[in-house]
């Protein structure tokens, strides 16, 4: 406890520190420098595959940040990570996650350690005069008891599902607090939502991972094994998936150029939304397995569904193409059985 209290004093007095150095600045002229955390998961090198597709013609350097860069959840660890870095731009992508089993386990670890890290990411990116800092939300964050389809101005209608809410009221504090920074100190701070991500790179985890990575893992192993494919649950629930590149074009988009501190949310339509049991159904395909799909109804189903609608980025972004569900979960599965070969 007195480690505790030595670190919270010598933060506070860093930071009163800075205060007094503080004053208003205009955005940074010339290149970008874009802190990236989060940046070795799914999402972060998804936006480091698409950065690297691009022309650099403005001359941006991006650090894509790892905890082993940073404990986020540490404030002095923060502070070190953005004096070495001295980014203009933030994409903060770093959280703790899990899937559904995971998250009903650990609720007390899932609300503490992300509020512990967007609260030190946020603070930082007000001292050290980051001119633009971009969060990442989720669907989950969304009421349970709520009418569809769910849009950005519905989050805090009320709560959560039990399944995750650690999680979602640590996240939703993401778009509390951005309205609060940009009232009290003009902080050009905003949050994009996403749908339910898929890609390479992706935590495969069939414990702990998201459905579709868990899904390809198992199909991948019952191939190999010559065993059933089991999905948990019944497989009626429906979600809305995006695959990693198309969120990360979209992501550095809003980046560029969206600028009100309201979220946004990144999806594919409302008419794409699909069930778990066609996207096992998917996965088997893509995968070529040929045996037996059996669906283990004792399992949890979590919430049945989360519709959301993109209206307000298809009014931005008019012109977006997204990548079908189909070739999104063949090239994540052939990324995956690369890997596995690989290793």
């Amino acid at each position: 406890m007195e480690d505790y209290f030595d670190h919270f004093s010598m933060s506070n007095f860093f930071l009163e520190e800075l205060r007094k150095k503080e004053k208003k600045t205009d955005k940074p002229i010339g290149p970008m420098k874009v802190l990236v955390t989060g940046g070795t998961g799914l999402y972060g090198k998804a936006l480091e595959h698409v950065i690297k597709s691009e022309s650099n013609d403005n001359k941006d350097e991006w650090y894509f940040a790892s905890s082993k860069d940073a404990d986020l959840r540490d404030m002095k660890s923060t502070i070190g990570l953005f004096e070495r870095i001295k980014p203009t731009h933030v994409i903060h992508l770093a959280a703790m996650v899990g899937g559904l089993f995971k998250n009903m386990k650990y609720k007390v670890e899932f609300f503490r350690e992300n509020v512990l890290m967007n609260d030190n990411v946020m603070e930082c990116c007000r001292k050290f005069g980051v001119s633009k800092l971009v969060s990442s939300l989720s669907t989950c964050i969304f009421p349970d008891k709520t009418s569809y389809p769910i849009d950005e101005t519905m989050i805090h209608n009320g709560p959560p599902h039990k399944s995750n809410e650690g999680y979602a009221y640590a996240k939703r504090m993401i778009d509390v607090m951005n309205a609060c920074y940009k009232d009290e100190y003009g902080c050009n701070f905003t949050s994009v939502v996403p749908t339910n991500i898929y890609g390479p790179n992706d935590n495969f985890s069939i414990e702990d991972g998201h459905v579709i990575p868990g899904l390809i893992n198992k199909c991948y192993n019952a191939k190999k094994n010559n065993t059933p494919f089991v999905i948990w649950g019944t497989g009626s629930p429906l979600r809305q998936f995006i695959y990693s590149h198309d969120l990360a074009r979209l992501t550095i988009w809003v980046m560029r150029n969206y600028h009100s501190n309201e979220p946004i949310i990144l999806s594919v339509g409302e008419e794409d939304e699909v069930s778990i049991k066609d996207v096992a159904l998917a996965v088997a395909d893509a995968m070529e397995f040929k045996g037996e799909v059996v669906f283990d109804t004792t399992k949890s189903d979590g919430q049945y569904k989360k519709t959301a609608t993109n209206n307000k980025l298809k009014g931005l972004y008019p012109d977006f193409k997204f990548t079908s569900i189909k070739d999104g979960l063949k090239e994540t599965c052939d990324w995956f059985v690369a890997t596995c070969q690989n290793t």
